[in-house]
């Protein structure tokens, strides 16, 4: 919703910082991600080492690639992370018999065990969001709508 100023500004409000749309999602996804932190720190995982295992906990043994894609991650940010979660003991990465040149990322029995622990990261934040869950079922299908008109053809 625009903000309307009372005083004169130099800047038409199209350029307010409160009528970005961009402003919005970015206050949005700190605020988010501040609201993660310490239910994550209590399983010993980042917020994007969560979305990794979120990932791997729906269909374990994803390519680099199909991991990336899943996540709207390249290589180069995927696989320092992954690397972590393998020296973490969650994961391990594995060559495809089938084709050498893909890596498979698994789920190691620590891996699989975490899941558990994790179940009650949404409920909390659901609770922390002060927001009634349909509304925000709603908000996450409007977001992902944006973001598939934004994506590149």
């Amino acid at each position: 919703m625009p903000t309307e100023h009372t005083t004169e500004s130099p800047s038409p409000p199209i350029l307010w910082l409160d009528n970005q749309v961009c402003f919005a999602l970015y206050s949005t996804s700190l605020a988010m991600t501040k609201l993660y932190k310490p239910l994550l720190d209590a399983i010993g995982l980042t917020y994007p080492q969560y979305l990794v295992m979120l990932v791997l906990w729906e269909q374990d043994g994803p390519t680099v690639s199909e991991l990336g894609e899943r996540l709207f991650l390249d290589s180069g940010t995927l696989t320092p992370l992954l690397k972590r979660l393998e020296t973490s003991g969650l994961v391990e990465r594995q060559r495809d018999p089938q084709d050498e040149r893909r890596v498979r990322i698994r789920l190691t029995p620590q891996g699989r065990a975490l899941r558990e622990r994790a179940e009650s990261v949404p409920a909390c934040v659901l609770r922390g969001s002060h927001t009634p869950l349909p509304e925000l079922h709603a908000l996450t299908l409007q977001l992902q709508a944006l973001r598939a008109q934004l994506a590149p053809a």
